[in-house]
């Protein structure tokens, strides 16, 4: 039962770490909004 307990225990510390990065990059991380336009030559659009 030992090895399964600290099996466990890895196992919570690195979806902990992982949480918690996912919830920094969520919260200090602002996205750029911008509009964006390309433009698609008439030649690829008549395939």
């Amino acid at each position: 039962m030992p090895t399964l307990f600290r099996l466990l225990f890895i196992l919570g510390v690195i979806v902990a770490i992982v949480w918690g990065a996912m919830f920094s990059l969520a919260t200090f991380v602002k996205p750029n909004v911008a509009e964006m336009s390309v433009r698609i030559p008439a030649e690829r659009l008549a395939r």
